[in-house]
């Protein structure tokens, strides 16, 4: 199956610090430090076992959506070299998801799982985002996902 996305941002920061690559080390930091209070939650919650990579995914997306908003509101702010900051840490952030799928191949994916699941209203929503997610980890924007979702069944 290839290298867990732990051990590909491991083997990443080791590179970054050899090169001495701040942003990126700064980054990698952050990712793994993520990955950790992720396990910590777990433990606490009685769950011993480590997350899956899909939860792991959704941690980097979550990552990826506060830096859009962050870099959003420096932009508005004035601050253009602080959303430039947000960005590039984006950038670095993506590398370790899958590819993104575009607006269309989202829009198809959510028509596919409502026809296979044989969904008829809004009340079925909660089926359809669960098996998205199951899916599709890391490779859509689930609010825009939900959007979709509604409009197709509402």
């Amino acid at each position: 199956m290839g290298q867990s996305l732990r051990d590909k941002v491991n083997a990443e920061l080791k590179e970054a610090m050899k090169a001495q690559e701040k942003r990126r080390i700064s980054t990698l930091r952050l990712i793994n430090a993520a990955f950790k209070d992720r396990d910590i939650q777990n433990r606490g919650t009685g769950k011993d076992e480590a997350p899956s990579e899909g939860d792991l995914q959704a941690i980097l997306s979550k990552m990826i959506k506060q830096r859009r908003e962050s870099a959003h509101t420096y932009d508005q702010g004035g601050r253009p070299e602080l959303a430039e900051g947000e960005r590039a840490e984006i950038a670095i952030i993506e590398e370790f998801l899958p590819t993104q799928l575009s607006e269309d191949e989202a829009r198809a994916a959510v028509g596919a799982v409502i026809n296979e699941l044989e969904c008829s209203g809004l009340k079925d929503m909660g089926r359809v985002m669960a098996a998205l997610k199951e899916r599709y980890a890391g490779q859509m924007d689930f609010s825009r996902a939900s959007q979709m979702v509604k409009e197709l069944l509402g």
